[in-house]
């Protein structure tokens, strides 16, 4: 979805609006939070009319992370079952430009996922500037002593931004706040405004219970599994893509089927009556076509492996 080419001004959320709970506001010039100092530091958000950056007061730690690296991988699931690639860019600067280029209000998303990275104006660099990249198609924010519903979801409104994941863990560390609900919460920008939705709209039919026990789930369950494949399939049918069309997916398939094929042609021959040694596999490379019909006119297991061997040579050994 790509940014609207739109004003700064119209990008900054007025400061007496903004609450970081679980931050600490610091004062950090402009030239300072582009140099080399502060990147890499986890920068809740950078406001610049004041040239404030809040600092999450919480260190890198399981209970924030897990949930932002187990979205990639069930992203990774569900676009193999769609049969095309997805791009999860991980913790990422989402920041826009004034006229001048200098650098207006920024901040940092815990995750964030584009369904078509093929297609779409994707970040080149470390930053995501809205009005020149693409928006992700959803962002995921991971709250354990954060609070974003009070502060940086009404700069991702005012951003333009399609659809915002709040994910509370269901373990937390000891510092969380009493009134955080365990849950995910999912918010679709519609008219300009956040309204809380029970499905996702990127992936049809992914519920938000759904996604929130798949996050924390320790091993995948095979609910989860069936979830993401079902999720997967909706939209390969929108898309006309299918798994076949994974290239690991489509690989375990074909090799499936050949093996499939190959034990076929023993049992034929069996059935037919011709004595095969007892540990006898059917040679690799074969064509399905070629291995039945060799199976149902050899007189001999010899003959047999001479006709598939022929094959095999006909075809350059594939």
């Amino acid at each position: 979805m790509p940014g609207a080419a739109v004003s700064e001004q119209s990008h900054r959320t007025p400061v007496s609006e903004l609450e970081f709970v679980g931050c600490r506001p610091v004062r950090v010039r402009r030239d300072e939070i582009e140099g080399p100092d502060w990147e890499g530091r986890r920068v809740e958000h950078w406001h610049a009319a004041t040239e404030t950056a809040w600092i999450a007061r919480e260190p890198t730690s399981p209970y924030h992370e897990r949930p932002s690296r187990r979205l990639a991988g069930l992203v990774e699931r569900i676009c193999q079952a769609r049969g095309s690639d997805a791009a999860c860019f991980g913790a990422t600067d989402l920041r826009v430009r004034q006229e001048d280029g200098a650098l207006g209000d920024f901040m940092q998303a815990d995750e964030t996922v584009y369904l078509h990275p093929a297609r779409g104006n994707l970040p080149q660099g470390a930053q995501m500037v809205v009005g020149e990249d693409d928006l992700p198609d959803v962002v995921l924010e991971v709250d354990n002593t954060t609070d974003v519903r009070r502060g940086k979801l009404l700069t991702y409104q005012a951003w333009g931004f399609p659809e915002v994941w709040v994910e509370v863990p269901e373990r937390g560390s000891p510092a969380r706040p009493a009134g955080l609900r365990r849950g995910l919460r999912i918010h679709l920008l519609e008219e300009g405004r956040y309204r809380e939705s029970a499905e996702s709209r990127a992936f049809p039919g992914w519920g938000a219970e759904e996604i929130h026990r798949a996050l924390n789930e320790t091993t995948m369950s095979e609910e989860t599994t069936r979830i993401l494949w079902r999720v997967g399939r909706a939209l390969g049918e929108r898309e006309g893509t299918g798994w076949e069309d994974d290239a690991l997916l489509g690989r375990l398939g074909r090799e499936q089927h050949a093996r499939g094929v190959a034990e076929t042609a023993l049992r034929v021959l069996r059935r037919r009556g011709i004595e095969l040694t007892a540990d006898l596999s059917a040679p690799q490379g074969v064509s399905p076509d070629a291995l039945v019909e060799a199976a149902l006119t050899a007189d001999s297991e010899a003959d047999f492996l001479a006709r598939v061997g022929s094959s095999a040579d006909d075809n350059g050994g594939v």
